[in-house]
């Protein structure tokens, strides 16, 4: 799996467990919805680890629970 794609795939799971939708949780944290739509698109290969922290943040998450993950230990480069 790529960065990008699980990074993705874990917005999604959080937002389900949150019972949040992506714009929601964007809007709230302060970011555009635009930078966590296109994450999980796969518009953006590289995303920014502050829009995680901000989603995090409107998650009431850490970015440690965020990345505790099992998928997160062997990803592939986005290139």
């Amino acid at each position: 799996m790529k960065t990008s794609e699980a990074i993705s795939k874990r917005i999604e799971e959080i937002c389900k467990e949150k019972d949040k939708n992506i714009c929601k949780a964007c809007l709230s944290g302060g970011k555009s919805h635009s930078a966590l739509y296109d994450l999980i698109k796969g518009r953006t290969k590289c995303p920014k680890v502050t829009t995680v922290y901000i989603f995090c943040g409107d998650a009431g998450i850490t970015l440690s629970e965020f990345f505790a993950k099992d998928y997160f230990n062997n990803l592939e480069n986005d290139d």
